[in-house]
C-alpha cells in the first residue's frame, strides 16, 4: 500500500483497488461493510453485508441476500442507501451512497446460483423459512430446507463517496463522485 497518497486521481484509484481486493480477499477489512437503509416503519435499519464484487468502470458493487430477507422490501420501497467500510490497516473509513437495484432472475444471477450452490453456504437461500423468522425454542441450528432457492443480487450503484483518512497527526477528508472531488475538514 503506498502511503502519502498525494493527489485526487491517486486516492480514488486506491480506494477502488481497496475496494476490488475486498471482494476477493475474505480478510480484507472492507469485505463486510455495514449497510444501512430506510426501515419500512421509517426507521434507520443497518447490518453486516459481505462484498462479492467490484466493478471499477462502472462504479458498481454486488451482495448476496435472500430474497425474502427485510432489507429487501426496505431497498424495494426505497433503493437509497449508505454503507460504512472501515480499515484499521489503512485507518480509512469509506463512506457510500448508492442506489440499489435487487435482482431476484436472469442470466447473471443464475450463473452466480450455479457457483454458489456448490458452496456451504447454499442452504442459507433454500430455507424454507424467511430470514429474521421466529423459531421454536430448542429448534437448534438445523434449518428446514426446499428445492427452491431464494438468492437475489443486489447491486449498488456509487453515487458519492466520502473519504477520511485518520492520519499521523493530521486527518484527511474528501467528497467525490464519478466525476467531482472536493477537499472537506476533516
Amino acid at each position: 500500500m503506498k502511503h502519502g497518497l498525494d493527489t485526487s486521481q491517486e486516492i480514488r484509484q486506491q480506494i477502488w483497488k481497496e475496494l476490488g481486493r475486498a471482494s476477493v480477499d475474505r480478510h480484507h477489512a472492507w469485505r463486510t461493510p455495514v449497510l444501512a437503509t430506510l426501515g419500512c416503519d421509517g426507521s434507520p435499519n443497518a447490518r453486516t453485508v459481505v462484498l462479492r464484487k467490484v466493478d471499477t468502470n462502472q462504479q458498481t458493487l454486488c451482495f448476496y441476500t435472500d430474497a425474502r430477507s427485510t432489507k429487501v422490501s426496505e431497498l424495494t420501497k426505497e433503493p437509497k442507501a449508505a454503507l460504512t467500510f472501515w480499515s484499521g490497516r489503512l485507518n480509512w473509513q469509506l463512506r457510500v451512497k448508492v442506489e440499489i437495484s435487487v435482482a431476484t432472475d436472469g442470466p447473471e444471477l443464475q450463473a452466480l446460483w450455479q457457483r454458489v450452490q456448490q458452496s456451504a453456504s447454499a442452504g442459507d437461500y433454500m430455507a424454507t423459512e424467511a430470514p429474521g423468522t421466529e423459531r421454536p425454542k430448542g429448534f437448534g441450528t438445523a434449518q428446514n430446507l426446499s428445492g427452491d432457492h431464494h438468492f437475489a443480487l443486489l447491486n449498488a450503484q456509487v453515487l458519492q463517496m466520502d473519504w477520511l483518512e485518520l492520519g499521523h497527526g493530521a486527518h484527511r477528508r474528501a467528497r467525490l463522485s464519478a466525476n467531482t472531488w472536493q477537499w472537506l475538514v476533516p
